[in-house]
């Protein structure tokens, strides 16, 4: 965008040519999903606020009945077929839903650069910021890697969830990984307006536009789970108005004893979660790498946490 490369309201369709092919689902005859074309195109603005319709099973049991009925391919295989299995749940720009739109934007970026999106990224980011820790294949620092941990029925214990090498694509909702104090140099640099140590990543305009309401009217809504060993119910905050920006969740007032109104954030699902604050100047990271997503234990810890930072300040 920066470079006058890509139009925000371009429909994603003109940039990636089977995005043309996802549909909105419309319901069902019978055990049949039926389909139909989106009311309008979905854009790169879309696919960016989570405003697109596209949404992930774990939070949509409609989604989930979809992916049942057509044997879907689920996004972490890396399979490109896999993007194939999530239409639209509503018309684009009608509501927020949170979704692999994510996996969209990396197409988008290789599209309109003609690059993967992991050279891209190494290029274009991680490479100017240090952050040297970071990537796109888990062998490059295995020996270094937490595992995975969940409540299982014989207790908390260690699973294997590993994603494959060298996919068909890097989906850009889950495919890298960091480590906190690599991601803690992302968090400073969108704090500092796009530049760390000196090196600018993005422009001031960029991260302005980046920081601010980007989805209107529309507000951020409880995403009920229907794979609660996955992911609990998500409604991060539920007594304050939340909106999302080209890339982040913002709070819309203060948060007692915790951030302040304009923050941005968001997390991974195995519990790692981050906030930039730029009233107060304080970014955190906390990476408790388990499932279930948002679970009662992991956001005690992360509250416990943010409280403590604020209480030092």
């Amino acid at each position: 965008v920066e470079a006058g490369r890509l139009d925000l309201d371009t429909p994603v369709a003109d940039l990636v040519d089977d995005f043309a092919t996802v549909q909105v689902l419309d319901g069902w005859d019978g055990d049949a999903p039926r389909l139909r074309a989106p009311a309008a195109p979905c854009t790169t603005r879309h696919i960016l606020t989570h405003t697109s319709g596209i949404v992930y099973d774990v939070w949509n049991a409609e989604q989930t009945r979809y992916m049942a009925a057509i044997e879907g391919v689920p996004t972490l295989s890396g399979a490109i077929a896999s993007l194939q299995c999530f239409p639209m749940t509503f018309d684009p720009g009608t509501r927020w839903a949170y979704g692999p739109s994510t996996d969209w934007v990396g197409r988008v970026v290789e599209s309109v650069t003609g690059e993967s999106i992991d050279a891209y990224v190494r290029r274009e980011i991680l490479e100017p910021l240090g952050m040297t820790s970071s990537g796109f294949e888990l062998s490059e620092v295995a020996d270094r890697a937490v595992g995975v941990h969940a409540n299982t029925p014989n207790g908390f214990a260690v699973i294997e969830m590993n994603l494959p090498p060298t996919p068909e694509f890097y989906g850009m909702g889950h495919a890298m990984h960091t480590t906190g104090p690599d991601y803690a140099r992302f968090c400073r640099m969108v704090l500092g307006g796009g530049e760390l140590d000196g090196n600018r990543v993005a422009s001031a305009d960029t991260i302005a536009a980046m920081s601010v309401n980007a989805i209107g009217d529309l507000r951020l809504t409880a995403q009920p789970t229907s794979n609660p060993a996955l992911g609990c119910d998500i409604d991060l905050f539920p007594d304050v108005e939340k909106t999302f920006t080209l890339g982040f969740m913002r709070n819309e007032a203060d948060i007692d004893g915790m951030r302040r109104a304009g923050s941005l954030s968001w997390a991974g699902v195995m519990n790692t979660h981050y906030w930039i604050d730029p009233t107060a100047g304080i970014v955190g990271v906390v990476m408790m790498q388990h499932l279930p997503f948002v679970d009662d234990a992991a956001m005690a810890t992360y509250g416990s946490f943010e409280r403590a930072v604020y209480a030092a300040a």
